[in-house]
């Protein structure tokens, strides 16, 4: 598998007074549809507990692999997407 297939979110951030509108789905998306355009077939990204896994399941995303305790406390999830299904 190329590079060009795999498409890694490295940090999606949002400020907090911005959140809730709708503005992270359209980043995600975007990013998505960008990395589509390059030929890229899937996605993944991690994320922690206490920031958003459902966000990114709400989008799509499935939790392939989990770390408990990890933080202390937390969980780090980590989450894959296929992005064949997207329109180009």
């Amino acid at each position: 598998m190329g590079l060009t297939e795999k498409y890694c979110i490295g940090t999606l951030w949002i400020r907090e007074y911005l959140r809730g509108d709708g503005y992270g789905k359209a980043l995600l998306l975007a990013a998505e549809q960008e990395a589509v355009n390059r030929g890229c077939l899937n996605a993944y990204v991690f994320t922690y507990s206490f920031q958003s896994p459902r966000f990114y399941q709400h989008l799509g995303y499935e939790v392939f692999g989990e770390l408990e305790d990890f933080p202390p406390g937390h969980r780090r999830y980590f989450l894959k997407k296929c992005l064949q299904k997207m329109p180009s």
